[in-house]
């Protein structure tokens, strides 16, 4: 793994076949979709980001059952219409297996703006976070999180710079997107975190 502040575990089906992304300093990277079961029966479609050659070590086909470990990467879309946080887990290592379903995130980073406390319609009490996870080559990550109950009243109160160690799964969700022309639905990617810890600063 490339740094220990940034880990990724998933363990699904693959849906569709590989597409070409882009191709960086020669090496060709495609996306494709895992599916991945939560313990309720809900299943999580997650984007992810492979280099060629670790597609060709695997060779996955669509429906395999697989294991991913690797790392959250954000990118920061800007289109005509406005910006949009693009996120996608760029995997390391790639291999068939034969256990259950598996989404375990972990992250280390720095608050990059002050939380946001809110209710479901429900009722349920949620935070918001932005976490700005550092990478090599002077880069960082800004990834999506959502705590809940006593863990998002404890993160409501906490300063934009506060640094915090995560764990919980990528989830996805969809929404629906209200533009001049009418209204899209789009898909949102975000951690769902179940503890949460404060670290000395970095």
């Amino acid at each position: 793994m490339e740094t220990p502040n940034n880990r990724a575990v998933l363990c699904g089906h693959v849906l569709g076949a590989p597409q070409f992304s882009h191709e960086n300093h020669g090496r060709k990277f495609f996306k494709f979709s895992l599916e991945v079961e939560r313990l309720s029966g809900a299943v999580d479609t997650l984007p992810i980001l492979a280099g060629e050659d670790i597609l060709e070590k695997c060779g996955i086909t669509d429906g395999d059952f697989i294991r991913i470990e690797g790392q959250i990467r954000s990118f920061n879309n800007r289109s005509p219409v406005g910006r949009r946080l693009i996120l996608s887990v760029y995997a390391e290592e790639m291999a068939c297996c034969h256990d259950g379903p598996e989404n375990d995130i972990l992250l280390q980073g720095a608050l990059c703006k002050s939380p946001v406390l809110r209710r479901t319609p429900l009722g349920r009490e949620i935070c918001d976070v932005m976490l700005a996870v550092s990478r090599r080559y002077h880069r960082t990550d800004y990834i999506p999180c959502i705590l809940w109950g006593r863990t998002a009243r404890q993160a409501a109160d906490l300063p934009a710079g506060t640094y915090l160690e995560v764990c919980g799964r990528l989830q996805s969700r969809q929404y629906i997107k209200v533009l001049e022309d009418g209204a899209e639905e789009r898909t949102a990617y975000e951690v769902s975190v179940m503890d949460a810890y404060i670290l000395p600063e970095a």
